[in-house]
């Protein structure tokens, strides 16, 4: 028993030390685990494990608490932003990707229909950590519109590709033929269904619980994901997919006001690391690399194709309604990196009895590996190159969430002042508001009171609701001259948001697409073509310009407006490409500087 419990330990240790290479390196997190896991295995230091049951056991376990930390932490705004987008990448896009994959492995491997259709199934999914990390890692900001679609898609297709990899499990061990097209939309709509409607339930369930009964602090953490996996659980026991319902759990509860939240964040962040080295560390134990050489080289190909046709052909197929421009399309394509649920569902074969099941798990362990590699360290250049990297702004060094009685929405954020910002150099002031509650100089505390301005260097520590994080990031920002990247990407002229939009057009001669009244102003006619829910690098067509979103207040409204002439190499982050030539714009800006826009 100890032996197990060094042997264990000393593994969970050893990935959260080596995980600081990857940080450093922008590797790619899931890769370092998976290494450690295969090092200590059967070809490695020989440590054997090889009990499917389990394995996919203790997956499923680490996966339904990944899922709940991720539904949590997805905003509704977030959601309103992509959910359509999103949802049909979760769920059409994982279907294509199944069918297109399919294809392939029964061209690659000679596979009946149903088992290569299976082998689709399996590798449709994205891994979200894996995407996520590395863009944290390589310090990637990209547009918040592409960033929130990739988010949802990531968080919410993981049960589709189980629903399709059971499917055709089923189908396979089924003695009599079953219709393919009745069984699928039969168990589509009892999984979703009751995973979505469960998810729902669960989720206010769990937020009603927490508020009505005291504990100790501690203990809400546990009481919340103790009931989240009882979410999970049920749902899956009665046939639904325990996998949406957690994340839609995750999602209700985590947009609702519950007792505790603050603490809860910062628990389920250390869970959800666990569960995730826990995951990759039983995954790479259970494989064994010495059985691969027989599949090597076709299962290198069949993940090329996944990456260079498979996925990028079933996402321009989902994004074509939605207008989405060519850049955002390519770059949602490249980051569909596939992770720990393809290896999970590789095992799920043999846990279930499936004649040959070891080809599954190597193969799809082949393919991951190729996917991280190929396309988890090309993240940020791919980024750069399409030009969806957003110039960094300067925000607060910490931004913590607080519990505080009569439950105001109120977090604490430490700036730090910098030489030549707008405080420092005098052309801002805080407002009343913004009031310092401490200020650090030269490791002592400082008020306001024996010292009412701020110096280069002060750690200033302020209360504020977190709608108002941006202005304040305005304040402690360094002031600097726009140079030709920062011109690039929000405009090459400020406009006036709460000009007429009949002026805009009449003075570059352009027409505004669509039914919408030029009567508005130029912010009411933005937020309306952005759907209500603009984002910071959103950009609207009008005949041969962009007019860019700058600056958004609280979320909703449009305090800042760049345009941007059409050229060759500008950048795009929600456009509708427009052939209006661009020629005489210039000339025609005097006037509309002149009419007040």
């Amino acid at each position: 028993m100890f032996p197990t419990i060094l042997v264990g330990a000393g593994l969970i240790a050893l990935s959260i030390l080596t995980s600081a290479f990857a940080f450093r390196f922008g590797t790619p997190l899931l890769l370092v685990f998976l290494s450690v896991g295969l090092i200590a295995g059967e070809d490695g230091l020989g440590l054997v494990f090889n009990d499917a049951e389990l394995a996919y056991f203790l997956g499923s376990v680490a996966l339904a608490v990944i899922l709940f930390d991720s539904g949590f932490g997805t905003r509704v705004q977030t959601l309103r932003r992509a959910a359509a987008p999103a949802f049909v990448l979760a769920t059409v896009g994982v279907f294509l990707t199944t069918i297109f994959v399919g294809v392939a492995a029964w061209l690659l491997f000679d596979l009946p229909w149903l088992h290569a259709l299976l082998m689709g199934a399996i590798i449709s999914s994205t891994d979200a950590a894996a995407v996520f990390f590395l863009l944290r890692a390589g310090g990637v900001k990209i547009y918040k519109r592409v960033r929130s679609m990739l988010e949802v898609e990531s968080g919410s297709n993981d049960p589709m590709a189980i629903f399709l990899t059971i499917l055709f499990i089923e189908l396979i061990l089924s003695e009599t033929p079953a219709n393919l097209v009745a069984s699928f939309f039969e168990g589509f709509g009892l999984q979703m269904g009751l995973g979505l409607v469960s998810g729902l339930v669960g989720g206010f369930l769990i937020v009603e619980i927490v508020n009505r009964v005291r504990l100790e602090e501690a203990l809400y953490p546990i009481l919340v994901m103790s009931s989240a996996l009882c979410v999970f659980a049920v749902t899956a026991h009665f046939g639904g997919s325990g996998f949406l319902a957690v994340y839609v759990a995750g999602i209700v509860a985590g947009n609702r006001s519950m007792k505790g939240a603050s603490a809860l964040r910062r628990y389920q962040q250390g869970m959800t690391w666990l569960a995730q080295i826990v995951m990759f560390l039983v995954l790479g134990l259970f494989v064994t690399p010495s059985e691969f050489g027989v599949v090597l080289l076709p299962a290198l190909l069949l993940g090329l194709f996944l990456i260079l046709i498979g996925r990028p052909l079933a996402v321009a197929l989902c994004l074509l309604p939605f207008r989405y421009d060519r850049e955002t399309v390519a770059f949602s394509a490249w980051v569909g990196l596939r992770g720990a649920v393809s290896i999970l569902l590789g095992i799920l074969p043999a846990a279930m009895g499936v004649e040959g099941a070891d080809l599954f798990l190597n193969v799809v362990f082949i393919m991951v590996v190729t996917s991280l590699l190929v396309q988890g360290w090309t993240i940020k250049p791919a980024a750069r190159w399409l030009k969806l990297i957003v110039p960094a702004d300067m925000g607060p060094l910490e931004r913590i969430e607080l519990e505080l009685p009569g439950n105001p929405r109120h977090e604490l954020l430490i700036y730090k002042v910098l030489d030549e910002s707008p405080l420092t150099m005098g052309n801002a002031s805080l407002p009343n508001w913004a009031r310092p509650a401490l200020v650090v100089r030269g490791g002592r505390a400082v008020t306001l009171d024996q010292d009412d301005a701020l110096r280069p260097g002060d750690l200033v520590y302020l209360f504020a609701p977190p709608e108002y994080t941006s202005l304040l990031d305005q304040f402690f920002s360094q002031l600097k001259t726009p140079d030709e990247t920062d011109k690039e990407y929000f405009g090459e002229f400020l406009v006036n948001v709460d000009a007429s939009l009949a002026d805009l057009l009449q003075a570059y001669d352009l027409h505004a697409p669509g039914d919408i009244a030029p009567e508005l102003t130029v912010g009411a006619y933005m937020i309306k073509a952005l759907g209500g829910q603009p984002v910071v690098g959103d950009r609207v067509p009008v005949g041969a310009c962009d007019l860019v979103v700058r600056r958004v207040h609280q979320g909703r409204n449009i305090a800042e407006v760049g345009l941007a002439l059409h050229s060759e190499s500008r950048p795009t982050a929600y456009v509708r490409k427009s052939s209006r030539s661009a020629l005489g714009l210039r000339a025609r800006l005097a006037m509309l500087l002149k009419r007040g826009a």
